[in-house]
């Protein structure tokens, strides 16, 4: 399987999974881990700007990884997927939790 296919799998069962267990819209908790720079954490505010989103972040204990979570209300599955690959094609070295 390649990875663009891990990756639709992953997003279809993740869906089916906020289908069956939330009433939308409702409040999605994102998380993320980033090395520690300014560009890449400013990106991921950048995508949910405008949102009310509460976004937390906090360094590791060394200072090279920051992890960054984001609460905020999301209209439905799709819109939270949408968030995900997003943040994945636009943020470098982005670990999605």
């Amino acid at each position: 399987m390649s990875e663009a296919e891990n990756k639709d799998e992953f997003y279809q069962k993740l869906k089916k999974q906020l289908q069956d267990t939330t009433l939308w819209p409702s409040e999605y908790l994102y998380k993320f881990i980033v090395p520690t720079s300014e560009k890449e954490i400013g990106q991921i505010e950048k995508i949910f700007d405008n949102m009310g989103a509460v976004i937390n972040t906090k360094q590791s204990k060394n200072g090279k990884y920051t992890s960054v979570s984001i609460n905020v209300r999301m209209k439905n599955p799709d819109a939270v997927i949408e968030k995900y690959k997003k943040i994945g094609k636009e943020v470098k070295g982005v670990i999605s939790l």
